[in-house]
C-alpha cells in the first residue's frame, strides 16, 4: 500500500512541477484538454482490441495523468481537487454497492446492475438513459442504450426472439430500397443496425470490438491482395473483380 500512495504522491508532485515550469503545461485548461484525452481513451480501446497489455498499462498512464491535470486546473480556482473527485467516486462506489457495503443481497450481476440504474435514479437521474452520452460514437451509443433498458426489464424475453426482428427490419430496409426513397432508406438502415447490435448484445458479442476486428481483417486481405498483384507487375485498375476475388480466396487461407 505505501508503494502505491508513494507513487500516486510523486506523480501529483509531478504535475505541480509540470504546470509550474512548462510552458505547454502551463498553457492547457479543461477545455483544450478535452480532444487529447478522447484520443487517449481511443489508444487504450485499440491497445485492449490487440491484447497488448504493456500498451494499456502504457495508456492507463496516460488517463490518469489526464485526470490528475483536471484536478490540477480545477484545484487553481478552488473549484475542486483530486482529493474532491477520489472521495467523490468512493462515496458513489460504496452507495451504489449495497450488497457489498449493506446488508442488500443480490443473486448474480444482473441484478446489481438493475440495483444500480435503481439507485442512480434515486439520487437525482432523471432518465435510465440520462447517463448515455450524447457525443458517444453511434455504435457503442445503440449498445449502451439497450444495455441500460435491459436493466429495467425492458428486453426479450428468448434471446433467439431477436432474429425476427432482424429478418423485419432487413424485409422493410428491403421494401424502402426497392423505393429508392433516401431518407426512408437510411432511417431502416439504422433500424436494422440497431437490431444487430441488439442481437450482439444478447450474445454477449462487442459490435465495436467486432466491428474493428472485421476492418482490420478486411484490411490485412486488401494489403495482401495490393502487395501480390504488384509483385507480378499488376495493377489493381486493370484487373477484373473476378481476378481480385481469385487472390482475395488466397488471402483468406493466409489469414488463418
Amino acid at each position: 500500500m505505501n508503494e502505491k500512495l508513494q507513487a500516486f504522491e510523486r506523480l501529483l508532485n509531478i504535475m505541480d512541477e509540470l504546470r509550474e515550469k512548462c510552458p505547454w503545461d502551463q498553457k492547457q485548461t479543461i477545455e483544450s484538454l478535452r480532444h487529447l484525452t478522447i484520443e487517449e481513451t481511443y489508444e487504450l480501446a485499440e491497445a485492449i482490441i490487440d491484447n497488448d497489455l504493456t500498451d494499456i498499462k502504457k495508456e492507463l498512464g496516460d488517463i490518469l495523468l489526464h485526470i490528475v491535470f483536471y484536478a490540477k486546473i480545477a484545484s487553481e480556482t478552488n473549484e475542486f481537487d483530486i482529493t474532491d473527485v477520489i472521495n467523490s467516486l468512493c462515496e458513489k462506489l460504496i452507495y451504489r454497492h449495497p450488497h457489498v457495503f449493506g446488508e442488500v443481497k443480490v443473486k448474480d450481476d444482473e441484478e446489481v446492475k438493475t440495483n444500480w440504474e435503481n439507485l442512480k435514479i434515486k439520487g437525482g437521474s432523471k432518465s435510465i438513459l440520462a447517463g448515455v452520452p450524447k457525443s458517444l460514437p453511434a455504435l457503442v451509443k445503440a449498445h449502451r442504450i439497450q444495455d441500460k433498458v435491459r436493466s429495467v426489464g425492458f428486453d426479450w424475453d428468448e434471446r433467439s426472439q431477436i432474429w425476427d426482428k432482424v429478418k423485419e427490419e432487413l424485409g422493410e430496409l428491403q421494401t424502402e430500397i426497392e423505393k429508392q426513397d433516401k431518407e426512408k432508406m437510411e432511417n431502416e438502415f439504422g433500424d436494422l443496425l440497431f437490431s444487430m447490435v441488439n442481437a450482439a448484445r444478447l450474445y454477449d458479442i462487442d459490435p465495436e470490438i467486432a466491428l474493428e476486428r472485421t476492418n482490420r481483417k478486411f484490411i490485412n486481405r486488401f494489403n495482401y491482395l495490393e502487395e501480390n498483384t504488384i509483385k507480378k507487375g499488376r495493377s489493381l485498375q486493370d484487373m477484373t473483380l473476378d481476378q481480385m476475388n481469385e487472390v482475395w480466396e488466397q488471402a483468406k487461407k493466409f489469414d488463418k
